[in-house]
């Protein structure tokens, strides 16, 4: 993208609509329990850790590959905003659930400018087809991730339990059987004997799970509740996925969706830290914390997957390579948008002013991607405190 050239103005409004009806995703309730049994997970957690899962259990795929099974899985289920989700024990119309979720695909991909929403909607219809070999993973770690929660759960819940056995046995997840057979058998014994480095990533998959359990000062989008940091997360990798036309010229949004997936993981150990809050001092220690949870947190992987990790994380706060700028810009990006949907809710609890927004939000959109912050920059300055 030049970026001596403003974009656009109809269709990244279209874009960001479009960004913003996902985030309904986040209020959409699944079966599934996180690992604490606090409650039950909602759809955008689950994307989020699903797109992770592939990064972790499918190391040796080629990159084209991996960046299309991970746009599948950061697009499956939003289908669910509409549709619903549907739970795999209990009865219901296949035919009219499939017709339901392809007319609000309709709706959803219909939402973006006119060569971007049938580009989107062919990743979905893939994966639903799973007929390619991509799709077919996709479809694999889909399956097998809510198998991994129900047996990693603390305590165990023992209904839970039974579905994923049966799952694994007579139901949709013996793909995983095909694809990825030794995981299969891993999880068919119960987390039971495994290699060193099946049972590290799934160690480390489950240990990623608490990250559902951190809350944010950004409210979802309706104002309902505080926004968690692994919807966040996912929410993130799915606007450098519509938003990639927007970033410089050498910037590889394969690098960047990967660094997002995992950019707040450290937030397990050290939590969450306030934009707004922040003062030299604490910024200062929560470096030390963070720096002290990526090494706990990528040091349960296999060596050499960890060390990758560690040293992509390292690359994003660090914040020097195009790559790591141009997804510091959409960390910053997304929280504006929040803050406008909600009517500067986040911004007005916490006395924001503009120039607060301007000096730590907007520097780091406009150092590599400018012109997304001029086009909502006027609608921030009427929100903020003091305006």
């Amino acid at each position: 993208m030049d970026l001596t050239l403003p974009p656009d103005t109809a269709r990244l409004d279209a874009q960001l609509a479009f960004l913003t009806e996902a985030d309904r995703l986040k209020s959409v309730i699944r079966a599934s329990t996180i690992l604490d049994q606090s409650r039950q997970e909602n759809t955008a957690e689950h994307s989020w850790q699903a797109a992770l899962a592939a990064m972790i259990w499918l190391p040796d795929l080629d990159e084209a590959a991996l960046d299309r099974v991970l746009a599948m899985l950061l697009l499956h289920d939003l289908v669910e905003i509409d549709a619903g989700d549907q739970p795999i024990n209990e009865p219901h119309d296949s035919a009219a659930l499939a017709q339901a979720e392809r007319a609000a695909a309709d709706r959803l991909y219909g939402m973006l400018p006119g060569d971007q929403g049938p580009a989107l909607r062919a990743l979905w219809d893939d994966f639903e087809a799973m007929e390619s070999a991509p799709a077919r993973l996709a479809k694999s770690v889909d399956y097998a991730l809510p198998v991994l929660q129900s047996f990693a759960a603390r305590p165990i819940r023992p209904d839970h339990h039974a579905v994923a056995q049966e799952n694994l046995r007579e139901g949709r997840a013996r793909l995983v059987a095909e694809t990825l057979p030794e995981l299969h058998a891993y999880l068919l014994a119960g987390l039971g004997t495994a290699s060193h480095d099946t049972a590290a990533r799934c160690t480390f998959l489950a240990e990623a799970d608490r990250l559902k359990r951190v809350d944010r000062a950004t409210t979802l989008c309706d104002a309902s509740r505080a926004e968690n940091s692994a919807e966040h997360s996912w929410h993130l990798a799915l606007y450098a996925l519509v938003l990639a036309e927007h970033a410089p010229a050498d910037v590889s949004i394969s690098r960047v969706i990967r660094m997002l997936l995992l950019h707040d993981l450290v937030e397990i150990d050290a939590g969450d830290a306030p934009i707004y809050a922040q003062t030299p001092e604490s910024q200062a220690h929560m470096e030390v914390l963070e720096l002290a949870a990526a090494t706990r947190l990528f040091g349960l992987l296999p060596a050499q997957q960890g060390e990758a990790l560690h040293a992509l994380w390292t690359e994003f706060e660090a914040a020097q390579s195009p790559d790591a700028r141009f997804a510091k810009a959409l960390d910053r990006f997304q929280p504006p948008l929040q803050n406008l949907a909600s009517g500067g809710l986040g911004w007005r609890r916490n006395n924001v002013t503009y120039d607060m927004v301007e000096a730590r939000v907007g520097a780091t959109i406009k150092r590599s991607a400018p012109h997304l912050w001029d086009h909502i920059a006027p609608r921030v300055r009427p929100l903020t405190a003091g305006t």
